[in-house]
């Protein structure tokens, strides 16, 4: 049984929205016990509420001269960027993060920055970074993933579920899963970012046969759950 990729379009989704609601509504129909159901991160964040607005953020003296260090790709290279992950982990923590980042720079070792600066400072999208009209905001990484996930999986019947971080330049993450589920192994499932996050609006992947593939790539019998 091969694997089978299936966006699901829905309506712009808000703060005032429940995922697992929003799940429900617009992908039950095509869910099935052997599938797992995966959701864009920062879907799911924005429907927990946790995102701001510029326009109302004043960025401290320390981000505006911390940003200037991150590369221009990076949604903490604009002074907003770097105060929401302030914010969110501390202004001394990101200093200190910053100047080890450097350090290690030297001698030769990329991304100690991201490893120090806490969670947050990874999975900020900055704005553009994602789906209209939310791309005026800055979007924060969601809040208890794996909690977010078993419910899917307990609403919808699927086999899993799994909350996924995945741009167009080849990073894929696995935030929160399912008990049972491999985030490294769905990572490279969802590698060529199947979520659509500008006008496709399709934030929610169905991983079709996922249960019957893993038996027979490892030679178990199938079991859904």
């Amino acid at each position: 049984m091969e694997l089978e990729l299936k966006p699901v379009r829905t309506r712009i989704v808000t703060p005032k929205d429940n995922i697992v609601d929003i799940i429900e509504r617009y992908a039950k129909q095509d869910i099935g016990p052997d599938d797992v159901v995966s959701v864009a991160e920062s879907v799911v964040a924005i429907s927990q509420g946790r995102i701001l607005r510029p326009e109302d953020m004043q960025p401290r003296f320390s981000a505006r001269v911390l940003c200037r260090f991150v590369p221009q790709k990076g949604s903490l290279s604009s002074a907003y960027g770097m105060e929401a992950a302030m914010l969110a982990e501390g202004e001394w923590r990101l200093i200190a993060a910053m100047l080890q980042g450097m350090v290690a720079k030297i001698g030769g070792k990329n991304g100690v920055f991201y490893e120090k600066a806490g969670k947050q400072a990874a999975l900020i999208d900055d704005v553009t970074g994602t789906m209209p009209p939310f791309d005026k905001h800055l979007v924060y990484g969601p809040q208890d993933p794996c909690s977010v996930a078993e419910e899917i999986k307990k609403r919808l019947g699927c086999y899993g579920a799994a909350v996924a971080d995945v741009n167009d330049l080849k990073r894929a993450a696995v935030l929160g899963v399912t008990v049972g589920l491999d985030p490294q192994r769905l990572a490279q499932i969802l590698i060529d970012n199947p979520f659509g996050n500008a006008s496709q609006q399709t934030p929610i992947v169905i991983i079709k046969n996922y249960a019957q593939a893993e038996a027979k790539a490892y030679g178990v019998p199938s079991v859904s759950v």
